[in-house]
């Protein structure tokens, strides 16, 4: 991975909020795509919001690229462009915690702090026989406390690393590799029997569903979209004309045009196709939901507060991967807009 062995502190930075939430076979093209459009820390504070949530789309957690946005801006602005070089000083950085310090901390400063991550705690976990939620706070601590008491001071970025692709290859969730591990001998849960069932966790994910109808609204000029920006999914990315609902919505043609009617004055317009459904899931909800077409002779009073976009600006602006997926779909980037708009 181009991260691994990397000392300067912003790219280290960057792999880092990436990878917070995202796999690391995914995230390495956008890591890859993130540093050769934003090469330093001033290209990506003096870089437009669309363009820098643009390079991000598709990866979700979109808060973390709001995040970096601040912080590289802050850091430009408040401190000559300089990354702080101590780990209390990292953590006053909005968006960057206590794992996230200890990298770069670690990594490109050689300061003696532990990167516990998952792997790390499934590792120590597992070594030492400890059922205590790993998710829990008391967990946390412990398993923190022992990741730093155990840390070779000496060269903490190569220990750091070491533990972190052991947890990664060897010690894996699902199928360990047991009979290769070279600590097979002293760890616990391997002569206890307990490796598939450490670590613990103690929070059962409860997911909610959420229904979305999605109206595209084109004109002969372009198509209607808006920016979210409610403290919710999706915020700063862009999204056509959405209906919400606590239950799944079956559209008829008469079911849109009471709709339209009602709801937004329309009465000249043109259904042009209903979608299939769509499914995604997010971490703490699933979405369901699908696309109504519909063109319009001019943008209706109702709609005034919303943008008009031509193909080619549509292209610019950051959509959310539920929406992105219809898109690509219809070719709409690339061929059913211009078809319609002609």
């Amino acid at each position: 991975m181009p991260w691994k062995g990397e000392k300067d502190p912003y790219k280290i930075w960057i792999s880092e909020i990436i990878l917070q939430q995202t796999r690391v076979t995914q995230g390495l093209a956008y890591y890859n795509n993130f540093i050769e459009v934003f090469p330093d820390l001033k290209s990506l504070a003096e870089a437009p919001n669309e363009a820098v949530f643009k390079a991000w789309e598709g990866l979700g957690y979109y808060s973390r690229c709001k995040h970096l946005l601040f912080t590289a801006r802050y850091i430009l602005d408040d401190l000559e462009g300089k990354f702080p070089e101590t780990y209390e000083n990292l953590l006053k950085l909005k968006g960057i915690g206590p794992y996230t310090a200890a990298a770069i901390s670690s990594f490109a400063y050689g300061l003696p702090h532990a990167v516990v991550d998952g792997n790390v705690f499934r590792v120590l976990a597992r070594f030492f026989g400890e059922a205590i939620a790993i998710d829990s706070v008391k967990g946390k601590e412990l398993f923190t406390g022992l990741a730093n008491r155990l840390l070779f001071k000496e060269d903490s970025a190569a220990y750091n690393q070491a533990l972190m692709d052991f947890g990664a290859t060897i010690c894996k969730p699902q199928l360990p590799d047991c009979f290769n591990c070279v600590l097979q001998q002293e760890c616990v849960a391997y002569n206890s029997g307990l490796v598939n069932e450490l670590p613990v966790k103690e929070k059962r994910l409860i997911k909610r569903k959420r229904f979305f109808t999605y109206f595209i609204f084109m004109t002969d000029e372009g198509v209607l979209v808006r920016k979210r920006i409610d403290k919710d999914i999706w915020e700063n990315l862009y999204e056509f004309y959405l209906v919400e609902s606590s239950k799944e919505l079956h559209w008829k043609q008469k079911d849109i045009k009471q709709w339209l009617n009602e709801q937004l004055g329309i009465n000249d317009f043109s259904i042009i196709k209903i979608s299939d459904p769509y499914t995604q899931h997010l971490t703490h909800q699933t979405l369901l939901g699908r696309f109504i077409t519909v063109k319009l002779p001019i943008v209706p009073a109702s709609l005034k507060h919303f943008l008009e976009l031509n193909a080619d600006e549509l292209s610019l602006v950051p959509f959310p991967k539920f929406i992105n997926r219809h898109l690509q779909d219809q070719s709409f980037l690339g061929g059913t807009i211009e078809k319609i708009l002609v």
